[in-house]
């Protein structure tokens, strides 16, 4: 069954994320995912959330998601995205 990440970034320093944006695609492709979502224009249509910036990862399945995520090929690029933004994200299973 599907996983998706789902992210809200607010981007604090350019530089450092254009190092994440460059080097990410490649482990999210290695581990069998893909964006859905990439900071594309949003709209808020009900409530009082304010997000920033969207993305939305497609993995196989949650273990695969995880796998990514805690992975060695990731934890440089997460650590950069985590000194250059502030970050809400969970991970859902589909249905």
């Amino acid at each position: 069954m599907a996983a998706y990440f789902l992210v809200d970034i607010e981007i604090t320093d350019d530089d450092r994320m254009r190092e994440y944006r460059e080097g990410v695609p490649r482990t999210v492709q290695k581990y069998g995912g893909r964006y859905l979502v990439r900071g594309g224009q949003g709209e808020i249509m009900e409530g009082n959330w304010k997000p920033r910036r969207i993305v939305v990862l497609e993995f196989p399945s949650v273990e695969q998601a995880k796998r990514w995520y805690d992975s060695e090929d990731y934890r440089q690029l997460k650590a950069l995205r985590q000194k250059a933004s502030n970050s809400n994200i969970i991970l859902v299973e589909g249905v």
